[in-house]
């Protein structure tokens, strides 16, 4: 009865969330259906074991979304994520309209740049590239998802995204983790997305097909309350707020506009290397700061340090160009605590659920899946991405129940922790792709196109990449170990 409760209560969770019912009720409702078909105390796990585990979420991850958000947030009202955007496609053409669209999101988003802010802003300049080079308009989610959603996500090393910082408390890893390992993934990610969209494209204009898509509706998506609902648990930023604030009435030059992004990797670098481990920290140790290591915040720690650089160099650059400064930082702000507050609630519900006594057949079930501790860890997140539709949602749950067992082994039989924060990371950003994922159903609406028509090419670019990748990790990471 335990398990059929687990399942009832993640049932409900997907089937409601993804009719776009708020997680903030679903999450603590699945949660209680699980403990009551348990016979666990409902209050209980309600305020003690879903409040602690979504309250500590809160407290080693609310400066990053909140910062992410900012700095977001600045970039696109100073011009800036336009400025590079429009640089990409200016010295590559509309004969490469989809490389364009794809190296552009790559670089706003590993410098930092929030998923959802590139989305609107490189939605409309897509559209106007793809008409342009009459490519299929139904190729422009594809692209841009291959952009911003993929390598730049999970596997380029030190990249500022959310759901990479997740795995450094439970590993004591950096931004940086088997960097070697990351950048073939990001190749394999890269070179498969880029392959197979050329297919599509050059298999297009041999049947005749050209631009042929409507307006891009990135104003209406941001305000649509079934957009926001799913889009909130799959990033950092409230869409909603990507419409507040004042935008510059001229945009920065695009190296000016690219130096914010170059801050965020070499503070991020500077501080993860060299910075952090010749500090003295020995009064973390104290009872006062709860006696953590290191090892456990230096990685936040380095991310938080890179935005808040980044920021400073955005408002140094832009100083004269901001004229709704308030505006802009309030919108930013504003735009982290729903997000935040949607992925806290979903490591509440998982906490619940892994407390339940059955739970201990689900670990062991993951735990015997064959080919060792790897392959279990990224089966263990991708169902639970998957299900959730939340790549940082689905690796929290995951890590917080299982984090721990995976360290075990790997001090036992010799695994680099490292290795096993890219393969978690990674694993998240494959399955979480699918339909009811909140970035995709955004994508879709801020490119005006459906399901039907460019769902199948955001599969290729945004799930069979990364798996390949992901899969090629695995192999290297036990053969080699992580580099």
């Amino acid at each position: 009865m335990g398990l059929a409760g687990i399942l009832l209560g993640l049932a409900l969770l997907v089937w409601l969330s993804f009719r776009g019912w708020t997680v903030l009720l679903l999450a603590p409702a699945g949660a209680l259906v699980a403990a009551a078909a348990a016979g666990e105390p409902l209050l209980a796990h309600w305020t003690l074991t879903f409040m602690n585990a979504a309250a500590g979420f809160l407290a080693q991850f609310f400066p990053l979304f909140l910062l992410g958000a900012v700095f977001g947030k600045l970039m696109e009202d100073s011009g800036s994520v336009a400025a590079i955007a429009n640089f990409m496609t200016a010295k590559l053409g509309a004969q490469r309209a989809i490389l364009a669209i794809v190296l552009a999101g790559a670089l706003v988003t590993y410098g930092g740049v929030s998923l959802f802010v590139a989305f609107f802003v490189l939605g409309p300049m897509a559209q106007a590239l793809f008409r342009a080079a009459d490519v299929p308009s139904r190729l422009m989610p594809a692209a841009i998802a291959l952009g911003t959603s993929t390598f730049t996500m999970s596997a380029l090393p030190g990249t500022p995204a959310i759901q990479n910082a997740i795995p450094m408390p439970f590993f004591g890893t950096t931004p940086f983790a088997a960097p070697g390992l990351g950048i073939v993934a990001s190749a394999i990610m890269l070179g498969f997305g880029l392959w197979w969209l050329a297919r599509a494209e050059a298999k297009a204009r041999r049947a005749g097909e050209g631009y042929g898509g409507a307006a891009v509706a990135a104003d209406a998506a941001a305000e649509d309350p079934l957009v926001r609902e799913r889009a909130t648990t799959a990033s950092s930023f409230d869409p909603p707020e990507a419409r507040r604030g004042r935008p510059a009435a001229a945009a920065p030059g695009a190296f000016a506009a690219m130096a914010p992004l170059v801050v965020v990797v070499l503070v991020n670098l500077t501080m993860s290397m060299l910075v952090l481990p010749r500090l003295d920290t020995s009064f973390l140790a104290a009872e006062a700061w709860g006696g953590v290591p290191l090892a456990s915040v230096s990685g936040i720690w380095s991310v938080v340090v890179a935005l808040l650089a980044a920021i400073l160099a955005v408002l140094a650059i832009n100083r004269g160009r901001l004229a709704a400064l308030r505006e802009t930082i309030d919108a930013g702000a504003n735009a982290s605590v729903l997000p935040v507050l949607s992925v806290a609630s979903l490591v509440g519900f998982g906490a619940v659920v892994a407390a339940m006594p059955a739970f201990a057949l689900v670990r062991d079930w993951v735990l015997s899946i064959g080919g060792g501790p790897l392959v279990s860890l990224a089966v263990a997140t991708n169902i639970l991405a998957a299900l959730t539709g939340s790549a940082s949602g689905g690796m929290t749950i995951a890590l917080d129940a299982l984090g721990g067992t995976f360290m075990e082994i790997a001090a036992t039989q010799g695994l680099d922790p490292a290795l096993l924060h890219r393969v978690a990371v990674m694993s998240a950003g494959t399955l979480d792709s699918l339909p009811h994922n909140g970035a995709v159903v955004t994508l879709l609406a801020v490119c005006g196109a459906t399901h039907r028509t460019s769902y199948f090419d955001i599969v290729m670019a945004a799930i069979v990449g990364p798996i390949l990748a992901l899969v090629a990790v695995i192999v290297l990471g036990t053969m080699f170990g992580s580099f």
